[in-house]
């Protein structure tokens, strides 16, 4: 069955979107989260008849998850996105929704705006049509994936489908894969003196010097390694150091954070271990050392198979839509797909073309959306199924 997506629809929510400001509070101390966007989605869903339900998690941060209910015997899909944003410094008008050149621009206009309207489009043109389906379609717009992941982690408890998408910025490929990550804190301690007085001090940031060259080794020898077909190879940097209280002083402490980009295959045990080796090693070398280091955050990377019944129907629905089968794609970042996949659900990952995520100038291309709209409205059919007579046009 073919669906009309109400373009004039979809690109006012869109822009609806983009003009209301959920940066994330945890990125920018006083933003204000995603209550507004969330009042505004629960409502648009409640106009189409859709049993919604809102959630605030913590004050401010809120869920909203929508049920398009089936008639029974079909499997059921979740569309997931988030609505929160990263921070506007250095933009001219991050909360304009422009439109120029077919692009809507401003924050969160591709991560993930678009797609939030495009779900919103699809599921009212399921719903003008009169679709009925077979198994359970649910919509969760989501809190905080732009920092802790509160929103999925709590939808993950609530929430149980067969399959998901993700809707994040793909340029309408199919991404199967994303790395995940790990940051620890390394800590040496040494003895403050006076700069002049080598023999009395010991200099914790020259021994935290000792820890970023195994790291630079580290380094080398995963650029070396094997390499995913679509994520490449693991990394690992330094983003965050900071040792000593003034000059002419051995320095009593150092402490710095370690970034780690994981492969799928790579766990956390393993991960961890490495690290731990680090300390072990240059404590056997040096009885002068003293070295600790603790996991801060980590996440899972994620994998699906290419062959698995989400990618199948995803797949054939696009080339359906777009003329032509999408290809596959890694993404290096993390995002909320590696949650769901963890508690069981068959995930993949499409959205969107545009460009500027997290930069100054962010657009998203409306015809994709329009496409995503489409090709997200054609999935459900797919892979729920369509119940007999279905329900009149509205």
């Amino acid at each position: 069955m073919n669906v009309q997506i109400d373009q004039q629809y979809l690109v006012d929510t869109l822009v609806d979107l983009v003009r209301i400001n959920s940066v994330n509070p945890e990125l920018v101390s006083g933003a204000p989260g995603e209550a507004e966007i969330a009042a505004y989605l629960a409502a648009r869903l409640q106009a189409l008849n859709v049993p919604t339900k809102t959630t605030e998690i913590v004050p401010g941060r809120v869920n909203v998850v929508g049920t398009l209910q089936g008639a029974g015997g079909g499997r059921s899909l979740l569309l997931n996105a988030h609505t929160d944003t990263v921070g506007v410094d250095g933009m001219a008008e991050p909360f304009g929704g422009e439109i120029r050149d077919g692009r809507v621009y401003g924050r969160g206009s591709q991560d993930m705006k678009g797609s939030i309207a495009a779900i919103v489009a699809a599921v009212r043109a399921l719903v003008e049509k009169g679709v009925r389906l077979k198994g359970d379609l649910v919509l969760a717009f989501v809190a905080d994936e732009e920092y802790g992941s509160i929103g999925t982690e709590h939808l993950v408890g609530q929430v149980k489908a067969d399959a998901a998408i993700v809707a994040e910025p793909t340029d309408l490929d199919i991404c199967l894969a994303h790395k995940g990550f790990w940051v620890f804190e390394f800590e040496t301690k040494g003895r403050p003196a006076h700069g002049a007085r080598h023999q009395d001090g010991i200099d914790a940031n020259m021994h935290m010097g000792w820890v970023m060259a195994e790291l630079h080794r580290l380094a080398q020898q995963l650029a070396s390694g094997p390499a995913h077909p679509l994520l490449g190879r693991p990394s690992v940097h330094v983003p965050l150091i900071a040792g000593g209280t003034e000059l002419f002083v051995y320095a009593g402490e150092c402490r710095m954070r370690v970034e780690r980009r994981t492969l799928p295959g790579e766990t956390s045990d393993g991960i961890r271990l490495e690290m731990e080796e680090i300390i072990a090693k240059l404590g056997q070398v040096d009885p002068t050392f003293q070295g600790a280091v603790r996991p801060v955050l980590g996440r899972e990377p994620f994998e699906v198979s290419a062959s698995a019944e989400i990618v199948t129907v995803l797949g054939q629905a696009a080339a359906g839509v777009l003329g032509k089968r999408p290809g596959f794609i890694g993404h290096d970042w993390w995002e909320d797909s590696a949650l769901i996949a963890a508690h069981g659900t068959e995930t993949v990952i499409m959205g969107p073309r545009g460009a500027g995520i997290h930069s100054t100038e962010e657009w998203v291309d409306i015809q994709s959306v329009i496409e995503l709209a489409e090709v997200l409205a054609q999935t459900a059919i797919c892979y729920c199924g369509e119940a007999d007579g279905g329900l009149p046009d509205r």
